[in-house]
């Protein structure tokens, strides 16, 4: 089945460097691209009333010129990538919503980290928040693009279920781009719960712990090797902040891939601090996995 990349398109520069990387990323699958832009209705103020209704007139004319822009791009993306299949689409809504939703048929979504409506200080906009949040497909969040030198993805791994699903996605991505892994587990002493143990904290044996630590390390890695005999594995394990150490491994690298949530983290929580803290402070590409469909039913 054809692999379907979507991303978000709306006239940014952040968008226009997604759109670059999501259709290299789909021409490597041997798949098809989607420009998909979203817009909401403009309120006016017409005797000091504010949200007025704009005549359906008004309203074609703006989805006719922003149709015109977005199919404009595909046409550039057509010429540079001649045998790709590219699509562009214009609906009316929040861009967010409409990826989000867009995401149940896709197996991909590109998203630019900050987009037009963005504040300047910002490094993620609420629309990559909500995507790298929601999607029910990888999502992958870009502030700029990597370096064209960058030839290795780095991958968060914690040995969580969805950790395990970040590793595939890596390796499988390094496999068809002719990329290396770079595998980093950082882990932490258990915190001490006073509620559990009000007198002192129980003894704790870091021996012990950083041994069960290199085993999961070592189960999660399990396996991916002989399935990806051409990829080169760099393996990163320390004791420390998973955010600070994924951020400094993944220098020079093309791309950050990590859980949505990973072990320890509340399980009501759909993006975990970790992910969180790599989204909003990484400079490269990040992409964001999520449980899959089956874990959710």
């Amino acid at each position: 089945m054809t692999q379907h990349v979507i991303v978000g398109y709306d006239g940014s520069d952040h968008a226009g460097v997604a759109v670059d990387w999501a259709a290299t990323e789909a021409v490597s699958r041997g798949g098809r691209l989607t420009l998909l832009a979203a817009t909401t209705v403009p309120t006016s103020a017409i005797g000091g009333r504010f949200g007025a209704t704009v005549s359906p007139s008004a309203i074609d004319d703006l989805l006719q010129r922003f149709t015109s822009q977005v199919e404009a791009r595909a046409e550039e993306i057509r010429v540079t990538h001649p045998g790709l299949t590219v699509d562009a689409r214009v609906v009316l809504g929040s861009p967010a919503f409409a990826l989000v939703e867009e995401s149940e048929d896709a197996d991909l979504v590109v998203v630019g980290s900050r987009g037009l409506g963005g504040f300047r200080g910002l490094l993620l906009g609420s629309v990559g928040t909500q995507v790298a949040t929601h999607a029910t497909c990888p999502a992958v969040v870009i502030r700029q693009a990597p370096s064209p030198a960058s030839n290795v993805v780095t991958v968060g791994v914690d040995g969580s279920e969805i950790s395990l699903s970040a590793l595939d996605f890596a390796f499988d991505m390094a496999d068809r781009r002719g990329w290396g892994v770079r595998a980093v587990h950082a882990w932490q002493l258990p915190t001490f719960n006073v509620m559990a143990a009000p007198m002192s904290p129980p003894p704790i044996d870091v021996d012990v712990v950083e041994t069960d630590e290199r085993l999961a390390f070592a189960q999660s890695l399990a396996g991916l090797r002989e399935l990806h005999p051409g990829v080169a594995v760099e393996e990163h394990i320390l004791q420390g902040s998973p955010v600070r150490a994924l951020l400094e491994a993944s220098a020079g690298s093309a791309l950050i891939v990590l859980g949505s949530r990973g072990r320890g983290e509340f399980v009501g929580a759909v993006l975990g601090s970790v992910s969180q803290g790599v989204l909003h402070r990484a400079t490269i590409p990040v992409a964001v996995i999520g449980p899959s469909p089956q874990a959710g039913e």
